[in-house]
């Protein structure tokens, strides 16, 4: 009998023939994902994939392929568990097989593929139906000689307004259908009109606001150097939409420890102005006039500041730091400029200082394998989950960068940047030498980025089935809505689907989604991406057409999801007990799939 370490197959004791068989069954698993995925590149990167055709199972992620949107979203903005649905809940049930879309609204594309077109209809704005709301897109169908359209989503009739109207063809197709991308293709976008902006104003370009944590143990590491020299040269980078124009996002910069000292950088100025604000208690914005300021105006007041800040800070012997007030300091600072926006933080320790937020060290070995183990991720109070609130209310997207040497409490300084539509990115015992690269390729990537800011995000079905579940990164504040104070390329959103009623074979199963956001210039949009898949009353092809990757990403986020109420230790059945009961065989691949997850 041999005794494995617990690492290896979660500690259990096997006889050698069993060890022999599961070794047998990995192996054979890993052949066969490798030939999977060498037949999937070998007949699918040659041809561009089409995305006209309903129902139709996109290449793996791992195949290098182009897409031509014809009708359907590119499986870079939507990829479906299944794209060829149960017709019945039964069905459903029987199959095990989740109903689910991952959905990426801002991916960005290869260069040899063309972005979603912009459509502007004026003061009018997008057309809609008058029941469900669903936006003007290929699935409605115009009828009484273009007159009217029929959405395919609710079947409610819509006249159809005189500036918009134009005759059909002998097919029943508009004679412009080619020409507008609304009627064509997948995905596209909208320019959003003042109906659709907070207190019915147009929004400001968006602000960046970094925060440095200058105590003794971020001065000590070089964290403080290194990002300081850094932001010189990244500030040329700031996300902007025409890459021949320049950045309209406008910078500000605050460092702290256990007091806020905010920085005037005003282009009139021949050295930066430093304020500081030591009652953390209630916090407040000293200045307006010169703390978000456009960065080629104020460049070298901008330089000199970076520049200084090593030197003003390199003897400090200050370790006790803040958090919470200096997330305040930038939901204030963004309201006072009336504009949305995202705040970088680089923090150091555990915010122990006497402040609203403070946190206190509550690791406790002795939890860990007990009842009580969940409790050490999650929160330590509320004041966080209202801090968020406030911040997704404004467009206050939160990116934290971690430097810790010791226990920081990642579960409650992340609340705010995960409600936000933020990032968390931790370097434990950051060494300036061994860490530098990996650091400043993140934060290259987090500030270069496109992403949209202050988003609501809706997704509408066609009858028969609904959105349940949502997991990601987010806040919601009822149960159709995720809102996101800010939205980038690489965020997704996980949308678990149900049956309400019976669905046709023939007509299928339709989805849209529509995510309002502002632009990196400031314009309001509503991208929108449609999805059609087809419906089925035969296990084999739902089998047939599902999607192993995006089935594997939807249990991960529902696992993950479900933590924080249960005990740890047995959050294994959460994500092998759904792939066991499906389809005999299909469950060996999911299963052994899973295994990393586990």
């Amino acid at each position: 009998r041999t005794q494995w370490p617990p690492s290896f197959l979660n500690g259990r004791s096997l006889e050698p023939p069993r060890l022999f068989l599961c070794v047998c069954k990995t192996a054979l698993l890993s052949v066969l994902q490798i030939q999977v995925i060498e037949d999937d590149r070998a007949n699918k990167s040659s041809e561009p994939f089409t995305t006209g055709v309903k129902g139709q199972t996109p290449p793996l992620v791992t195949t290098n392929f182009q897409v031509k949107d014809q009708g359907n979203a590119s499986p870079r903005f939507v990829r479906c568990t299944a794209y060829n649905i149960p017709c019945t809940a039964d069905m459903a049930k029987q199959s095990q097989v989740p109903l689910a879309a991952v959905i990426k609204p801002l991916a960005m594309l290869p260069p040899d593929e063309t972005r979603p077109y912009v459509v502007d209809h004026g003061e009018a704005g997008p057309i809609r139906c008058n029941r469900c709301k669903a936006y003007m897109c290929p699935y409605m169908q115009f009828i009484e000689g273009g007159r009217r359209f029929q959405c395919g989503f609710c079947s409610c009739v819509t006249d159809v307004p005189p500036h918009y109207f134009q005759h059909l063809d002998h097919t029943g197709k508009r004679v412009d259908c080619c020409d507008r991308p609304e009627l064509s293709l997948g995905s596209y976008e909208f320019v959003a009109t003042v109906d659709y902006c907070k207190n019915n104003k147009l929004p400001q370009p968006p602000s960046f606001i970094f925060f440095i944590d200058v105590s003794y143990n971020a001065v000590k590491s070089g964290m403080v150097n290194i990002v300081c020299q850094e932001l010189k040269t990244l500030l040329d980078y700031l996300p902007r939409e025409n890459p021949e124009a320049d950045s309209v996002v406008r910078v500000g910069f605050v460092t702290y420890n256990k007091v806020l000292h905010f920085y005037n950088v005003k282009s009139s100025l021949a050295q930066p102005q430093m304020m500081v604000v030591s009652d953390v208690s209630d916090m407040f914005l000293p200045l307006l006039d010169g703390f978000l300021v456009n960065v080629n105006d104020s460049r070298v007041v901008i330089e000199s500041l970076l520049d200084q800040i090593p030197e003003m800070f390199a003897d400090t012997r200050e370790t006790e730091t803040v958090f919470g007030p200096v997330i305040q300091a930038g939901l204030e600072a963004l309201k006072a400029a009336d504009c949305a926006g995202k705040l970088f933080l680089f923090h150091s320790s555990l915010p122990i200082a006497e402040a609203p937020g403070k946190l206190k060290n509550r690791e406790d070995k002795k939890l860990v394998g007990t009842d009580k183990e969940k409790s050490l991720i999650q929160p330590q109070s509320g004041f966080y989950s209202n801090l968020s609130k406030e911040c997704v209310a404004q467009g206050c997207c939160v990116d934290l960068f971690l430097f810790p040497n010791q226990y920081v409490d990642v579960a409650t300084l992340g609340v705010v940047p995960v409600s936000t539509g933020g990032s968390v990115y931790k370097y434990t015992y950051f060494q300036a030498e061994m860490d530098r690269e990996r650091f400043l390729n993140d934060l290259r990537r987090d500030v270069q980025k496109p992403m949209g800011f202050d988003a609501v995000m809706r997704v509408r079905t066609s009858t028969g089935i609904r959105a349940t579940d949502f997991f990601g990164s987010f806040f919601m504040s009822n149960t159709t809505d995720v809102e996101l104070a800010g939205l980038d390329c690489d965020k997704t959103v996980t949308v678990e689907f149900r049956h309400d009623d019976k669905l046709s074979e023939d007509t299928g199963a339709l989805m849209q989604c529509a995510v309002l956001y502002t632009s990196c210039s400031g314009q309001r949009r509503l991208r929108v991406h449609n999805m059609a898949v087809n419906c089925c009353s035969q296990l084999a092809d739902l089998y047939r057409n599902c999607e192993t990757d995006t089935i594997i990403n939807f249990f991960s986020k529902y696992g993950r999801s479900h933590t924080l109420s249960i005990q740890l230790s047995p959050c294994s059945p959460l994500y092998t007990v759904p792939c066991k009961s499906i389809h005999p065989p299909w469950c060996f691949f999911y299963f052994v799939a899973l295994q990393p997850v586990i």
